[in-house]
């Protein structure tokens, strides 16, 4: 435990670069010989940035993993004829227990992660370099933990805090206890406030890095999630009114598109690269698993309902389009062929549709949109919709339909609605604007109607209550079956 290994890459341009975060691993060094100069320091944060992106031998966390949790166990996505792995199977029907794998694996990610960024924290500050440099390296560790950290409390609610890389072997030493829901949050906040002070932008060489608006960006969530609805406001508009050249694309496939990659809308991504997947370890594994090719065959992964999920956007919404394809032009025919059900399309490349491996766009983690509707949101929580609040909506509803974003437009513009129709009206355009986001089963479980819409799909009625949190893995309970006690519903 002593010996962790770290990824290296190390820029051969600029100390604190790293070639638009590039996550392909190089070499491998312990950290007994490792931390010594400001290479060493950034390789190690660049490591902690690959723990989203790359996983050896398994789906990496982001390129699908984590979707087994926030989206195939929810209500609009499900496993297909492609998906052969029962443990996958269990997970779109919601008949999972501690045993899943897919629940072992995204806690052994998480975990891996913030392991990581511990090895940063703790070892870069005696490294020689620049002390700007290497605090800021710190808190762009620390904006990776506490992301981390904010994935596990909302799947699993209070799960151990693990600071520090471990001293001793002993397996007691070993050993973590649950902290409460509360603990958890309060070190989440914590890590993203000391991110709060990393730069607001980078150059082209860094694109891709954490930045002060991306952890204001998160720390929104995390008030949001807490039903916090002043911090909410003050943080969103932070991000809002805080310079950083945020915007909503005019075109909402740009979002998807491989050339517009770190844009205007992206507030933090997880990069993907062509092949990144072809050096051992796995990464966006998107395009594969939604794409079988031109054929009847479902994708492993397939919308739950499309009465329920396709159909219900109104004409000239361009969301549909773009998170679902019907059909597509075989680019080797040049034939345009119709799929017997719609297939997801927003991490489709279509331009090297024959090499689904190649698939090199970012999962956006947290965009502008987001911040607009959580803001929108949590105003109206606080008693009604005010002018504010529509603005908000309505210029993700004005893009949505190709219109100007900040013009007024009577023809998609909501108006005259009570708090009641307005959160109903929040609830719908998160649905339609977030498809395979990672947004679904959180914002479900934060409104408490995860059970309620899961119901409606039929597949999926075996739905309860103990369903608005994962189970602690089984293999983590068996090191310390006192210390993890399972989540309620769960042997």
């Amino acid at each position: 435990m002593k010996k962790i290994i770290i990824t290296i890459i190390v820029s051969a341009t600029l100390l604190v670069s790293c070639a638009d975060l590039e996550v392909t691993p190089t070499s491998f060094v312990t950290e007994d010989n490792y931390f010594k100069t400001q290479d060493d320091a950034v390789a190690s944060v660049t490591a902690v940035y690959a723990s989203l992106s790359l996983d050896p031998g398994e789906q990496s966390l982001f390129g699908r993993n984590l979707y087994f949790l926030t989206d195939m166990g929810s209500d609009y996505a499900a496993a297909g004829v492609s998906a052969t792995n029962p443990q996958v199977r269990a997970m779109s029907a919601l008949t999972h227990d501690a045993t899943n794998d897919r629940v072992q694996v995204a806690w052994r990610q998480i975990y891996a992660g913030i392991n990581r960024a511990n090895v940063s924290i703790d070892n870069i500050p005696k490294v020689s370099g620049s002390e700007v440099v290497k605090t800021r390296l710190i808190n762009e560790a620390k904006f990776i933990r506490g992301l981390l950290y904010f994935q596990a409390v909302r799947l699993w609610g209070g799960v151990p805090i693990v600071l520090h890389e471990p001293t001793s072997i002993q397996l007691e030493s070993l050993k973590s206890k649950r902290a409460t829901v509360d603990e958890v949050y309060t070190q989440i906040i914590s890590d993203l406030k000391d991110a709060e002070n990393l730069p607001p932008t980078y150059t082209a060489a860094d694109a891709g890095r954490a930045t002060s608006g991306a952890a204001k960006a998160i720390l929104t969530k995390v008030y949001i999630t807490r039903k916090d609805w002043p911090n909410t406001i003050a943080k969103a508009r932070e991000v809002i009114n805080g310079g950083y050249g945020y915007a909503l694309f005019e075109n909402f496939q740009d979002i998807f598109t491989k050339t517009k990659k770190n844009g205007k809308e992206h507030i933090f991504s997880v990069q993907f690269e062509p092949n990144q997947a072809g050096n051992g370890s796995s990464g966006s594994t998107f395009q594969s698993t939604s794409f079988t090719g031109f054929t009847a065959t479902e994708p492993a992964d397939i919308i739950s309902d499309v009465a329920l999920f396709y159909d219900i956007y109104a004409p000239g919404d361009t969301r549909r389009d773009v998170s679902y394809a019907k059909q597509l032009v075989n680019p080797t025919t040049g034939t345009l062929y119709t799929f017997p059900k719609p297939i997801f399309k927003k991490y489709l490349d279509l331009t090297n549709l024959a090499t689904p491996g190649n698939v090199a766009i970012n999962f956006p983690l947290i965009r502008y949109a987001d911040i607009l509707l959580s803001l929108a949101e949590a105003i109206n929580e606080q008693g009604a919709p005010t002018a504010e609040a529509y603005e908000l909506i309505n210029q993700v509803r004005r893009r949505a339909f190709g219109k100007p974003i900040t013009t007024p437009d009577a023809t998609v513009d909501l108006a005259g609605l009570d708090q009641i129709s307005f959160r109903a009206a929040i609830q719908e355009e998160r649905k339609k604007e977030f498809v395979q986001e990672g947004q679904r089963w959180f914002d479900l479980v934060r409104w408490g109607t995860l059970v309620t819409e899961v119901k409606k799909v039929t597949a999926k009625n075996s739905v309860s209550e103990k369903n608005n949190l994962y189970p602690i893995p089984q293999s983590e309970r068996n090191f310390d079956p006192v210390g993890l006690p399972q989540n309620p519903g769960y042997n």
